[in-house]
């Protein structure tokens, strides 16, 4: 016999509660933001192996993390959600130890992927098990604590990771997770001891599963490969592209007609949840690829130490955590499409601003922005989360929320490869364009770069030590300008989006009747 307990954890219990649970989710989102300030130390510690190389702990990290979710509603049914995430949160520590003291990327990858996949479980039962222990009239102030603690990938862990990999070193930011983590298990598995739960017993689409990871893995492999290995030319990225064609025919056929799919294609009829979903993850794909190339580049083109590096962030957390608190009142008076709308064009201007960086020496050029990127980081996902679920209720809506925060994740990881794409193509044609400019191939008569040599050789320079450095600050301001395309190309982007919006029915009226009815066939559909 199963018996479901309601009581509520009341006083210093609670606290502690609340305490170990926020801890936890930020030691997860801590994992997504500082490994980004990390990279250039884990890429020259496991075999010197190249920057690009490194970014697969990331992205599969992350892939990992949002497939975990689907997995977790359905283990959650089956052991309780506390268990769950004990469970997890002691994976967790193990994946922390084998990262800890992996000697090979191979090795480190696949601690990433488990890293990734225990986490991702412990993000999707969090929130749920802090909102139980909250009343009815406070879940809203739980869902802002946990809402402030989700900007932390964005703001305080890239300077806190950064001191560490120059202080300590990258491998202990993964010592230090495992007695967090344990202890994190610990107090949640002795403040809920004993509690019972009503089993659920959830079909789990075990095939659309499979599809679904089989199509994830094959992109991320494209997009990590496809730069280093000359895309097609590699036979694994070749055949990354057939199983993701076929995959992907399987999984649209199968989710169709499955009546418990992992992932509900048909929430896609509704106007609003598709045009939200598209600046969702358009949005975070540049938001998330950009400031991880960026901080990146700050280390390995411009030579600034991975603290150092990861300062630059700081600004970021000035006005996102107060902004974030003021736009969830905002959203309760103004129409959604508004808020958004305004939001998304502060994108376009600051990464426009962003896109003219072309000092390296100077910290101002990269400060003002970033401290105006925080006014609309902190306000990004309340405006368009409130327009995505807009139409939508009960059941419908909590799985149409889920799908949307799954694809926001994915876009992250797809966003840190691609803008390493964008980085790789554009350099190589700027590093040219220079050298015409200079080298006296573009005009004949002009030839700055022979001038500069002549005076240096007649100082008594070596002529191949004055070569190669007038070539490595050629290299250096050509990728700087290709920083500066994926910033401008990015402004130009959130500017479509801004557009997009308004083709969305507003929030302060009720969807359109056609699509009202859709709505009230489907929900019919899944309770027959």
């Amino acid at each position: 016999m199963t018996i479901v307990y309601a009581e509520r954890l009341h006083g210093w219990r609670f606290v502690l509660f609340n305490f170990a649970l926020s801890l936890g989710h930020m030691i997860v989102l801590f994992g997504v933001g500082s490994y980004i300030a990390l990279l250039p130390h884990v890429a020259g510690d496991l075999g010197g192996v190249r920057p690009s190389f490194g970014t697969w702990g990331q992205t599969y990290f992350i892939i990992a993390l949002a497939l975990a979710f689907p997995v977790a509603r359905w283990l959650s049914g089956r052991f309780e959600d506390y268990r769950l995430f004990v469970a997890a949160f002691v994976l967790y520590a193990f994946a922390s130890f084998l990262c800890a003291v992996s000697q090979t990327i191979g090795l480190f990858v696949s601690a990433r992927i488990l890293l990734g996949f225990s986490g991702g479980i412990t993000l999707f039962i969090g929130q749920s098990l802090l909102l139980k222990e909250y009343p009815d009239h406070q879940k809203m102030l739980g869902l802002g604590i946990w809402g402030l603690v989700t900007l932390m990938p964005f703001t305080i862990s890239f300077p806190i990771g950064g001191i560490i990999a120059d202080e300590l070193g990258w491998r202990y930011l993964f010592y230090l997770n495992i007695p967090l983590a344990l202890a994190i298990a610990g107090i949640t598995g002795s403040l809920l001891a004993g509690r019972g739960f009503e089993h659920r017993h959830t079909p789990f689409d075990i095939i659309g599963f499979v599809l679904l990871a089989l199509i994830l893995a094959s992109i991320q492999t494209i997009l990590n490969l496809g730069n280093d290995f000359d895309w097609l030319d590699s036979p694994v990225v070749l055949g990354a592209l057939i199983v993701l064609i076929v995959a992907s025919l399987c999984f649209f056929i199968w989710e169709f007609d499955e009546g418990h799919p992992v992932f509900d294609i048909r929430v896609f009829a509704h106007r609003n949840f598709t045009i939200g979903v598209i600046c969702i993850t358009a949005g975070f794909f540049s938001i998330q690829g950009l400031l991880s190339v960026f901080i990146v580049q700050l280390q390995v083109l411009l030579g600034y130490s991975s603290s150092l590096a990861g300062t630059v962030y700081l600004p970021l957390i000035v006005l996102a955590v107060p902004v974030a608190v003021v736009m969830h009142k905002l959203s309760r008076h103004f129409d959604a499409r508004l808020l958004a709308c305004l939001n998304l064009l502060g994108f376009s201007v600051t990464f426009y601003w962003l896109g003219l960086f072309d000092d390296p020496g100077s910290f101002e050029q990269v400060f003002w922005p970033m401290l105006l990127l925080g006014i609309f980081l902190g306000s990004f996902l309340t405006s368009l989360t409130k327009l995505t679920l807009h139409g939508l209720s009960g059941d419908q809506q909590m799985r149409a929320a889920e799908e949307a925060g799954f694809l926001r994740v994915i876009s992250g990881a797809f966003g840190i490869s691609l803008q390493g794409v964008i980085l790789f193509r554009r350099s190589p044609f700027h590093q040219l364009h220079l050298a015409d400019q200079f080298g006296g191939r573009r005009f004949v008569s002009i030839n700055l770069l022979h001038d500069i040599s002549s005076q240096l050789e007649a100082s008594g320079l070596n002529k191949g030590l004055i070569n190669g450095k007038l070539l490595s600050l050629i290299k250096q301001q050509a990728t700087l300008l290709a920083l500066n395309d994926a910033f401008l190309l990015s402004s130009y982007l959130f500017l479509g989006l801004a557009g997009l919006i308004w083709l969305a029915y507003p929030t302060y009226q009720p969807v359109h009747p056609k699509l009202a009815d859709i709505r009230a066939e489907e929900i019919v559909e899944e309770q027959s």
